[in-house]
């Protein structure tokens, strides 16, 4: 019998201090960093050396200038070219060191970003990490207000370059939506992985659990846990297709909490059971 090696879920205790809700890394690579996820939201910015990022199981080019965003329910990898070394700065939060109107903003159509910067604001986008990184080794007086304000600059031109024209109509379409169902539905985004229930999500966007779920479903056109599902669904058949862990981990890192259930849904959802969707898809 093959055996498999768990990706790593890095812990905030190992990476964040009780007492700041971020921190920065300069990172180098000359090896391959394996399949793994966080407790933590993650920028990253390239700042040299060439190779390959799969995140979520999609390969991109990984130059300089290339900047990615993850968040808790995201999964990725490193590979930097043969004889290459990667340097980048990699800028960790927790969720909450994010605005809400510009969660909003970064996620109400999107899980995550991977952009490669061109020209010009290539040297803006890494000024702004070196502000980040000199403020952090001598702290003074004003510097998270230095270190939000770059952090939030990084966020938009990330965002802007990403393709937001594309999605006008859409948003225009999300704006339709309630506000309390869009802050579920980015909540969901981001936690489906946990053992959220609709008691606790409709808590978070202040409303009763019938009302939530009368409103999330017309809405959304759907339910609170068929959607829920889904994303689980999707997270499992990227996990299947893009790595070789074992069907129970994959299960569990995807939210479902016993594999009869898991394998059930799966296939009723892909017409397929999960190890023979993994066969038939490498």
């Amino acid at each position: 019998m093959d055996h498999y090696k768990t990706p790593e879920r890095l812990l905030s205790k190992n990476f964040l201090t009780l007492s700041s809700p971020f921190r920065i890394y300069k990172h180098v690579i000359d090896h391959h960093i394996q399949t793994h996820w966080h407790e933590f939201f993650e920028i990253g910015f390239i700042v040299s050396g060439s190779g390959t990022h799969i995140l979520n199981g999609e390969p991109f080019p990984l130059k300089r200038g290339m900047a990615f965003l993850l968040t808790t329910a995201d999964f990725h990898e490193i590979i930097p070219d043969e004889g290459e070394t990667v340097h980048l700065y990699d800028f960790i939060f927790e969720d909450s060191f994010i605005r809400p109107a510009l969660t909003e903003m970064l996620f109400e159509q999107a899980s995550h970003y991977a952009h490669t910067f061109e020209g010009a604001i290539v040297d803006t986008i890494e000024a702004e990490f070196d502000r980040i990184w000199g403020e952090t080794q001598l702290w003074q007086p004003g510097s998270d207000l230095i270190v939000q304000g770059s952090f939030e600059r990084i966020l938009i031109e990330l965002f802007r370059q990403t393709g937001q024209k594309q999605r006008a109509a859409e948003t225009a379409t999300v704006h339709a939506v309630h506000p309390s169902i869009r802050k579920s539905v980015i909540y969901i985004q981001h936690h489906f992985r946990e053992p959220i229930t609709l008691q606790k999500v409709s808590e978070h966007v202040g409303l009763s659990a019938n009302y939530f779920s009368e409103c999330f479903r017309k809405q959304t056109g759907t339910s609170f846990q068929v959607h829920l599902q889904e994303k689980r669904l999707q997270f499992a058949k990227a996990l299947l297709v893009s790595t070789a862990l074992p069907i129970t981990e994959i299960c569990y890192a995807s939210g479902f909490n016993t594999i009869p259930n898991f394998e059930r849904f799966f296939k009723r959802k892909f017409g397929q059971a999960p190890r023979d969707y993994r066969k038939s898809n490498k």
